[in-house]
């Protein structure tokens, strides 16, 4: 039976197995892997599964399945969790760039954690309002490396998250790829909590790094923080995004957090 090593990483509570097919190139197709391994209590378990292969452009290509087995173009904890284990494992230095299908990034590892360089965020809409089962929900909308729908609320604990974050990450404005549904409560001028539907988990996160800059990237465009920086509250832990602004155009989007490599172990493949 064909065995696959792998490390286990977690970044603010989002978990992943984490792949090296750079040392050795495994050939395999990995959305089947994805969705094989990363079912709960049948399975490893994970949010979803991160592939480290060779790219002649940067230190290393890129490449996430979520845990339905489909390919995102980009995932923030993801991204620090990679490297990390890019660090670790030598295939990179302290600072380095990958390859991702949303673009080359940058990060850098130091000790007030992982920092990595988001692609600019795009197609910025705000005020969208949404026929949702006989009501209107007023959301807006933001693309930070993937496509994020973002719901304000003054009591996050109460939001249904799961129910209605699965009707708007399916809503026809929104079709037909469908998008991240986050949750926002204002805390303070540079301070947010935020809950999480995911695209491709099928339900909410314990957090999400490019959740957490769609809300402070969105929040500050509509005035509710001040920038240029936001703290972040996920149920997983604190997430930092810094940037630059100019009229609306948003620059240098950085994402700071922590990350843990929690196991390594060996997957067997079924036959």
């Amino acid at each position: 039976m064909r065995k696959i090593p792998f490390t286990k990483m977690s970044a603010t509570g989002n978990d992943f197995i984490v792949i090296n097919d750079v040392s050795v190139q495994h050939h395999l197709d990995w959305s089947a892997f994805a969705a094989q391994v990363c079912p709960r209590k049948v399975a490893v378990g994970a949010d979803g599964v991160l592939i480290l292969q060779h790219d002649d452009e940067a230190d290393f290509l890129f490449r996430i399945f979520n845990a339905d087995g489909s390919e995102a173009q980009m995932c923030g904890n993801g991204a620090r969790c990679a490297a990390v284990f890019a660090f670790d494992n030598g295939l990179a230095g302290s600072s380095m760039r990958f390859t991702t299908l949303a673009g080359i990034i940058s990060a850098k590892i130091d000790p007030d954690g992982v920092s990595i360089q988001m692609t600019d965020p795009s197609a910025l809409e705000h005020d969208i309002f949404l026929s949702l089962h006989g009501r209107e929900e007023r959301v807006h909308s933001i693309n930070t490396g993937v496509p994020h729908a973002l719901v304000y609320t003054d009591n996050l604990s109460r939001v249904p998250v799961d129910t209605l974050g699965r009707v708007i990450r399916t809503h026809e404005r929104f079709a037909p790829e469908g998008t991240n549904v986050d949750f926002v409560q204002v805390l303070g001028p540079h301070r947010l909590k935020v809950r999480t539907y995911e695209r491709g988990v099928e339900a909410e996160t314990l957090a999400c790094g490019t959740g957490a800059v769609a809300s402070a990237i969105m929040s500050t465009h509509l005035g509710l923080v001040s920038g240029p920086k936001a703290h972040v509250e996920m149920p997983g832990g604190e997430l930092s995004i810094a940037f630059s602004s100019r009229r609306d155009a948003f620059r240098d989007v950085w994402l700071t957090g922590g990350v843990k490599a929690v196991y390594t172990g060996e997957v067997f493949l079924n036959p």
